[in-house]
């Protein structure tokens, strides 16, 4: 019985051991794989952290950490942009981008056709796609 025992704190000395051995290796002298794995852990950490910091971004109403945002500057220009999008020049935006359009399918570049036509719908939709995905309360 004693025999298991002393095999067992052995092992495990030398498990220890070796652990302590190859963390030391790897410390002083990585290896490329374990420089690219140690890169890779850093990495998740960064991306976990920074997740973890904009979902946390409101925090709690009643802390005294958090402050109030004043976003009417910020969307009075995104107002005055989507304004000049739907407005004239959103109209020469559509207009131009339509004609290039047809002219590059004339050509027989399609992928700078599908483009302009992007584009073309882009300037049309714009405000519809910002409320669908974002925030818009206070963008009049």
């Amino acid at each position: 019985m004693k025999s298991k025992i002393l095999s067992f704190s052995d092992n495990f000395k030398r498990g220890y051991v070796s652990l302590g051995q190859k963390a030391s290796a790897a410390f002083y002298a990585p290896s490329r794989e374990q420089a690219q794995i140690v890169l890779l852990a850093l990495g998740v950490l960064l991306i976990a952290g920074g997740v973890t910091m904009n979902v946390f971004a409101q925090g709690d109403v009643t802390s005294d950490l958090v402050g109030n945002y004043n976003d009417e500057r910020v969307a009075e220009a995104v107002n005055r942009i989507f304004g000049y999008i739907e407005g004239s020049f959103g109209a020469l935006l559509m207009v131009s981008a339509g004609l290039g359009a047809i002219m590059a399918a004339a050509f027989g570049q399609y992928r700078a056709a599908l483009g302009l036509l992007v584009v073309a719908v882009g300037s049309f939709i714009l405000r519809s796609l910002v409320g669908t995905f974002f925030n818009d309360e206070n963008i009049g």
